[in-house]
């Protein structure tokens, strides 16, 4: 079977002989367009495609190369395909980028219906001055990932708690001169592995739990009550985005999701029931055609898998070049 991977000048060169660095060298100087390309003075710090404006768009950003920031806008329409890239900046800070994306002509600029971003201040800015007439949506699955983080901060605490716990009663075996056998429970966990192990599962809704983390969640939740509460504000979050049929009724069930953290006592929760609170207008959005960032989290992806096959970002104004030559 023939493979349809695509391969780096390393491998070509290592298949005929030749060397890699060479090639890429040759590729990037002689065989390319590089040395002509009319962006290349400013690509380091923005690349602009008006023509690839579309009514939906999305904002994120990526690192590039050695944890340098970028600023990325595609076109969902394109679907990470030619014509996705609409726009490259260098960093997040709102000011520089606004001033770029200005230069857009307003007719293009008011032509955008919808724009997916994260709750981050500097993208809602930028997509407030460039896309005025935009609905601004907020990825739901920011929002959960902040509760799913909150949740297990609270079983990482009590892992360590665990540990601390199982060291100590190593210790007073030692000095007993005794043998340490751990409390194991009876799926064969100890109270360490126990924690340890239910990390995936509290990722996962029940209906997708295998019989091992059924028996797991079972043990995990009578040890621990307060997970257990927890994981219960997660799930009830998820179903709200899952199947709330339109705004008003996201917004009543929300509300009562608020009550329910503040009868729990977690800071945490609390923290994200304001933090949704200070982002309601563009979490709501979110049902009114339940836009989300899923096509600027698959962009990001693949330019993480471009940026592999290049073994690393040595020269980003060629990366640039070849990314905007494939996607542009």
């Amino acid at each position: 079977m023939v493979s349809t991977k695509p391969n780096d000048c390393h491998t070509i060169g290592s298949f005929y002989g030749v060397n890699g660095k060479k090639l890429q060298r040759q590729y990037r100087d002689c065989l390319s367009e590089f040395k002509e390309w009319k962006d290349k003075p400013h690509a380091k710090d923005w690349l602009i495609f008006p023509e690839n404006m579309g009514k939906y768009l999305s904002i994120d950003e990526t690192a590039l190369s050695k944890g340098e920031l970028y600023t990325i806008i595609t076109n969902k329409k394109a679907k990470g395909r030619k014509g996705a890239i609409v726009a490259i900046l260098a960093g997040t800070k709102a000011e520089p980028i606004i001033e770029q994306l200005l230069k857009i002509p307003k007719t293009l600029r008011d032509r955008v219906k919808e724009i997916t971003l994260d709750m981050a201040h500097s993208m809602k800015m930028i997509a407030k001055k460039c896309f005025p007439k935009a609905i601004q949506v907020t990825d739901r699955f920011h929002v959960q990932k902040l509760a799913l983080e909150a949740l297990q901060d609270i079983r990482i605490k009590h892992r360590w708690e665990a540990i601390d716990l199982e060291n100590e009663q190593i210790k007073q075996a030692k000095g007993a001169q005794k043998g340490f056998i751990p409390e194991t429970f009876p799926n064969g966990d100890t109270r360490k592995q126990l924690l340890a192990r239910s990390r995936y599962l509290l990722y996962k809704a029940p209906n997708n739990w295998t019989q091992n983390q059924h028996i797991r969640s079972k043990i995990l939740f009578e040890q621990y009550p307060d997970i257990k509460k927890a994981y219960n504000l997660v799930q009830g979050l998820r179903n709200i985005f899952n199947t709330a049929t339109s705004i008003q009724a996201a917004y009543t069930r929300l509300a009562h999701w608020y009550k329910d953290v503040e009868q729990t006592g977690f800071k945490a929760f609390n923290t994200i029931a304001n933090t949704i609170t200070l982002n309601y207008r563009s979490i709501l959005n979110y049902f009114i055609n339940r836009s989300t960032n899923a096509s600027a989290e698959s962009f990001n992806a693949k330019i993480k898998a471009f940026r592999a096959q290049f073994r690393g970002v040595k020269n980003v104004e060629f990366f640039l070049f070849r990314l905007t030559t494939i996607f542009a």
